[in-house]
């Protein structure tokens, strides 16, 4: 029985806000980051736009999380436990990392504290359920901790707390151990049967990348210490440009071409391996790897474009579908 149902009517449909799917927060990620994307080669017109729909979905779907936690906690324990439930930590992060690169700190923290108050219990609640041979939602368990790592690191580089870089390399190293975790359970069948978000497998290692970036940029770390960061980070760049490689490649020859909610978490890896590269070439200081994620980048702002149509196509089909639109006579 739905909570809000009215006393005595056990079949009360499920408000708006229930009907919302957790995986929902993908959109908001991909969003963000083709946001972040488009700021760092400087088409701020376009980045603006899509920062102002990341920032609404945010919105939309942060009430639909505190209705359902108050109207129904059942259904929010039960949505809490899955993988997708950690979109809302990773959208929190790309959103407060989008706005630190506008300027607005202060709020770029305080989604930095959300986002880090809702990650232990929502960590902790989808390892308790994990298992063999899952989707590549199981790698969000790394992309809300590597998020956390990328907005702290930003905020540290902006001299808005800088203690903020110990906490990003915490967060970073811990992301690296999460997603080997997740990789020893990720079922392979999915990088050609997967409806979307297998592409996290490598969207998760190009957050990786971009965490290691801001670690990389600190002007406190010289000599090994700096040169281990930078290895580190063409290492991961690297990984992540090979599963980009696979995936893309899977995609030509078993293509998927229906809409999924989890075709955002398509777009999202897109976006994330574009900025990756992007933040590479200057932390690395590697000229050629610039136009490569210029590139990568106008790929993601096409996926963006393409899912979003699919999307409203299928919201438009569902409506004519729906018996309360079936026309008289």
């Amino acid at each position: 029985m739905i909570a809000t149902a009215p006393s005595g009517d056990t079949h009360a449909p499920p408000g708006w806000w229930a009907r919302l799917p957790p995986a929902a927060g993908s959109a908001v990620m991909a969003t963000g980051i083709v946001s972040v994307g488009l700021h760092l080669v400087g088409r701020p017109v376009l980045s603006g736009i899509l920062l102002v729909v990341a920032a609404a979905g945010w919105a939309l779907l942060a009430t639909a999380f505190a209705l359902t936690f108050l109207r129904d906690r059942k259904r929010w324990a039960a949505n809490a436990d899955t993988p997708p439930a950690l979109t809302a930590v990773a959208a929190t992060a790309v959103l407060g990392t989008r706005l630190s690169l506008l300027g607005w700190q202060g709020v770029a923290a305080a989604l930095l504290a959300v986002a880090a108050a809702a990650w232990p219990g929502l960590l902790a609640a989808v390892l308790r359920h994990w298992h063999h041979h899952m989707p590549g939602a199981a790698f969000l368990v790394c992309v809300a901790t590597e998020g956390l790592a990328v907005l702290s690191g930003t905020l540290a580089l902006a001299h808005h707390g800088t203690w903020l870089i110990w906490p990003s390399l915490v967060a970073f190293v811990l992301g690296i151990g999460l997603y080997v975790a997740a990789l020893t359970r990720f079922d392979l069948r999915q990088v050609t049967t997967g409806p979307g978000d297998h592409w996290i497998a490598g969207g998760a290692l190009a957050i990786c990348a971009l965490a290691a970036t801001k670690l990389t940029g600190w002007p406190s770390w010289t000599g090994a210490a700096h040169t281990a960061l930078r290895t580190t980070t063409l290492v991961l760049l690297a990984l992540d440009l090979a599963w980009y490689l696979v995936l893309f490649t899977a995609e030509i020859r078993h293509p998927r071409l229906h809409y999924n909610i989890r075709r955002w978490a398509t777009v999202f890896p897109l976006g994330m391996t574009a900025v990756a590269t992007l933040s590479t070439s200057t932390a690395a200081h590697i000229a050629w790897l610039r136009p490569l994620g210029q590139a990568l980048l106008w790929i993601a702002v096409a996926a963006w474009l393409l899912t979003a149509a699919l999307l409203v196509a299928d919201t438009a089909r569902r409506r004519e579908a729906s018996p309360g639109n079936a026309s008289v006579g």
